[in-house]
């Protein structure tokens, strides 16, 4: 893998990294982490061999800010002393690891300084001298200073993020967070509270395509049941609420596509290219779009709420209801498909921001634990949340 565009934009824009890239270094940003390469190392038979140092990287949006930790990673044998014992003064019991697909570490050192390293710069040049230092005893003049031609255009590493995901490398995820990729397209089907809180989670995800269904405007009772804070002059323009929710995620990522449409008869068929969907509605809509989405062999998690007022206080229980292709068979007993007063307790109308986003944040940790994202040692698929007793109870068990 090489630069992207997006990724070139910290050595450009970054004191320290644009310094290490100018003295020379051969620099890559992969997956939210800094490589450094061609690093001259002694290895157990005294030989010089060339690794990578590899090091988390901090950014406020496109420049470095300080080092998050004094731990590095690298890759090759483990370093030596020009005698051909281990250098000590670096070793770590973290070991090797792998970081992201395609980037796996074979050592872990720390090399902690008397107070924390400014910048990048000073973090790479103390691992690099420690490391090339013993090299020169062997080899004199050797050096990763290598001045490798840069072209014009390199591979690009492909992301739908506008800037690097750092949280997911700072946290050392990346390889699970890579599982949200081979996601394709979603659909979320609906967008008033609990709709809009999934666009806000699964926006922070590598999926390549998110698609917004509704045709409802965003109105001033909208704002205070979804995230974000719409101005007085957003509100008095009333957009519509799929291109208002796009608008805001497109700041920070790509692939956000709006259907300013309610989805119907006529165009359900346009959920049948969808990889997972989630249903964010009421009405007796879904029940068409449940039958659809079952003969089309789609997943799909839908969600409810039913909250009501008693003595001065509200009660009530959230629903997540999840639906695959090996088990289907519970959904007519716990959906409900009507739109009028005897409608589903889950179905009562009444929307609360921090339930809205609850709601969501359960559903959405369903469909990571489906990709292998998050454990999954219930298998459930009927979940429901008891306000009251702060009950959360799995039922529907695949078998």
């Amino acid at each position: 893998m090489g630069w992207s565009s997006m990724s070139q934009k910290p050595l450009s824009h970054s004191r320290d990294l644009k310094r290490l890239r100018d003295e020379g270094y051969d620099l890559e940003i992969r997956s939210g982490y800094l490589l450094v390469k061609d690093v001259p190392y002694v290895n157990s038979r005294k030989e010089v061999k060339r690794g990578i140092l590899v090091s988390t990287l901090t950014l406020a949006g496109n420049v470095t800010t300080i080092p998050d930790t004094h731990v590095a990673y690298f890759i090759g044998d483990h370093p030596c002393r020009s005698d051909g014992v281990e250098i000590d003064q670096i070793k770590n019991p973290g070991g090797g690891k792998t970081l992201a697909q395609g980037l796996v570490v074979n050592h872990t050192f720390s090399a902690k300084p008397s107070s924390p390293y400014p910048d990048y710069y000073a973090k790479v040049t103390k691992y690099v001298t420690i490391l090339s230092g013993y090299a020169q005893v062997i080899e004199p003049g050797v050096t990763a200073k290598t001045f490798r031609p840069i072209e014009a255009a390199e591979a690009e590493e492909e992301t739908v993020f506008n800037y690097i995901d750092t949280a997911s490398s700072r946290a050392e995820i990346t390889s699970v967070t890579e599982k949200l990729a081979s996601v394709k397209k979603i659909a979320i089907v609906g967008l008033g509270g609990t709709g809009a809180y999934v666009l806000d989670l699964v926006a922070k995800t590598p999926v390549s395509e998110i698609h917004l269904f509704d045709g409802d405007t965003f109105l001033q009772h909208n704002a205070f049941r979804a995230p974000g804070a719409p101005s007085i002059d957003e509100l008095k323009a009333q957009p519509l609420k799929a291109a208002y929710l796009r608008d805001i995620y497109a700041k920070m990522r790509s692939g956000i596509v709006v259907h300013e449409a309610y989805v119907g008869a006529e165009n359900v068929d346009e959920l049948r290219e969808m990889t997972f969907v989630f249903l964010c509605l009421e009405g007796p809509a879904k029940k068409l779009i449940v039958e659809r989405l079952e003969t089309f062999g789609i997943p799909f998690i839908d969600v409810g709420m039913g909250i009501y007022l008693s003595e001065g206080s509200l009660g009530g229980i959230l629903r997540v209801t999840t639906s695959t292709p090996t088990r289907r068979d519970h959904v007519r007993n716990r959906i409900s498909f009507s739109d009028d007063a005897d409608r589903n307790l889950y179905d009562v109308n009444i929307q609360i921001a921090d339930l809205n986003a609850l709601n969501a944040a359960l559903a959405v940790i369903r469909w990571k634990k489906l990709v292998g994202f998050y454990q999954d040692l219930d298998h459930e698929h009927h979940s429901t949340y008891t306000i009251g007793g702060n009950m959360l109870l799995n039922e529907d068990r695949q078998p």
